[in-house]
């Protein structure tokens, strides 16, 4: 049977638009000289991705809707793939830089997957210099979330430049959605258990609506939430309320994009985790701060208030039959920009993520997930798209997205080539911000990209040097 998506993996497709798009990608920098014949080729990745679908589930599935929308689609596999599709090769004019990579990413980027095809994209990049080769990789959100994009990255990835022989499993009768009758019983049966599904939601809810992105923000909200805590609803730690100040990356966003990437050596920020006696997200997520501060008050832009940051955390599970589900949380921190010390400011970020952990360790954040099955389907993609345009319009939620992925170690090879680098290219919104952060450690690095609106954010290049910067900065400064 084919199997459905989760409210939440249909909300990223719903809220998606001309400028929301709702596709993660990555981008790998290889070294092909230990590549055979010292080159890859499309033909070999062609090859590599056929040999390896099976240990990718989202490469393999395109979706089927369901009629009028009743319900959530499904997911079925692509027998019949067109890889000369999905499969692309261009080349970037001399000399081939990083910026003129980060410029090819940010339109490639900009560009909506096709729904009537298996939701994922990959383009071979010639022509950088130093002899080395990209590989870019779109893969939509419905399909995963952060951990199983490492996944995915994982399934085409060798521990040295001769690839492992992968058998594909005996091919099995294909997975197919319900026919179009049951579908529709199931949809409608979907919209009436929704009045005990939304009952239920509020009775959880209410304790906790000082977590919701934009509820947050209304006046009061934080005292329902510590009244209905205090007669006995839960036990949760309190969080402050956080004010969300206007930037110039605050508000609808554009549909195009600019995308800066860079490495930061991990050894460094480990030494300031020990130092300090903090995490290396907090380092990270200081070094954010550092930059976006130093960003604001070139341009006299800089809030009184500390900027809001939302942090995703996976709290992935697994749905029926070891298949990957798409589970993510959003958790809200500030990061104090307010704060001149930088002492002082990696301090502040490590309170204030000490206050987040303290309230999912009390009870794990499902609110998201509980209000996207309260909603019915028919009903969840207009609410979706209009919680979206009502929040950018009015009470942000945020002002931007930093995430921290965890990798791998020790090297890794694609077709051979020993991959550099592997930099997250990854979402902005209307509600979200402007700009997006996200860090992946691999084999003794930081591998940071930055996505961010084009009109917004023009010099985006300029967060990299501030990020080595901070990072310069905070290893001179004393605990």
């Amino acid at each position: 049977m084919a199997r459905q998506l989760s409210a939440l993996d249909a909300q990223f497709l719903n809220f998606e638009t001309s400028s929301n798009l709702a596709h993660i990608a990555g981008l790998a920098v290889l070294d092909p000289s230990t590549a055979p014949g010292g080159e890859v080729t499309r033909a070999a990745l062609i090859e590599l991705i056929k040999e390896r679908a099976h240990l990718a589930p989202p490469l393999r599935r395109r979706l089927v809707q369901v009629p009028f929308r009743l319900d959530h689609p499904y997911w079925v596999e692509d027998r019949e793939i067109d890889f000369d599709y999905h499969v692309r090769e261009i080349a970037l004019p001399r000399p081939g830089d990083d910026h003129q990579l980060g410029e090819q990413v940010a339109r490639l980027h900009s560009r909506r997957l096709d729904r009537r095809r298996p939701l994922w994209e990959l383009y071979l990049i010639h022509g950088l210099s130093g002899g080395r080769i990209a590989v870019y990789t779109k893969v939509h959100h419905s399909a995963i979330d952060g951990v199983t994009g490492a996944e995915v990255l994982a399934a085409l990835m060798d521990l040295g430049p001769e690839p492992r022989r992968e058998t594909p499993p005996p091919e099995s009768e294909p997975d197919t959605p319900p026919e179009t009758v049951e579908m529709i019983v199931r949809g409608v049966g979907r919209v009436l258990e929704n009045p005990g599904a939304a009952v239920r939601f509020l009775a959880g809810v209410m304790p906790r609506l000082d977590e919701i992105p934009v509820v947050s923000q209304i006046p009061g909200t934080g005292l329902v939430s510590r009244v209905v805590r205090g007669i006995g609803a839960e036990p949760l730690p309190g969080l402050p309320r956080m004010t969300v100040p206007r930037t110039p990356f605050s508000g609808p966003i554009s549909p195009h994009r600019r995308f800066a990437f860079g490495t930061l050596p991990l050894a460094d920020v480990k030494r300031i985790k020990n130092a300090f006696g903090v995490t290396v997200n907090d380092v990270v997520l200081s070094l954010c701060a550092t930059a976006l501060r130093r960003w604001l008050v070139q341009r006299d832009e800089l809030p009184r208030e500390p900027l809001v940051a939302g942090i995703p955390i996976s709290s992935r599970g697994l749905t029926e039959g070891d298949i990957p589900a798409n589970e993510v949380v959003l958790a809200m921190a500030t990061l104090p920009t307010d704060v001149a010390d930088p002492g002082e400011r990696l301090r502040g970020v490590s309170r204030s993520m000490k206050t987040v952990k303290d309230r999912y360790a009390a009870a794990p954040a499902t609110w998201l997930l509980e209000f996207s099955e309260a909603m019915p389907a028919a009903l969840s993609g207009l609410a979706d798209r209009a919680a979206f345009r009502i929040a950018s319009r009015t009470a942000s939620a945020m002002n931007l997205m930093v995430s921290n992925v965890p990798g791998p170690q020790f090297p890794l090879y694609m077709c051979g080539a020993r991959l550099l680098a592997h930099y997250p290219v990854s979402v902005i919104t209307d509600v979200s911000g402007g700009i997006n952060i996200t860090v992946f450690s691999y084999d003794g690095s930081l591998d940071v990209g930055i996505v961010v609106d084009r009109d917004m954010v023009p010099d985006v290049w300029d967060f990299i040097d501030y990020l080595r910067d901070a990072l310069d900065e905070l290893s001179r400064t004393n605990p």
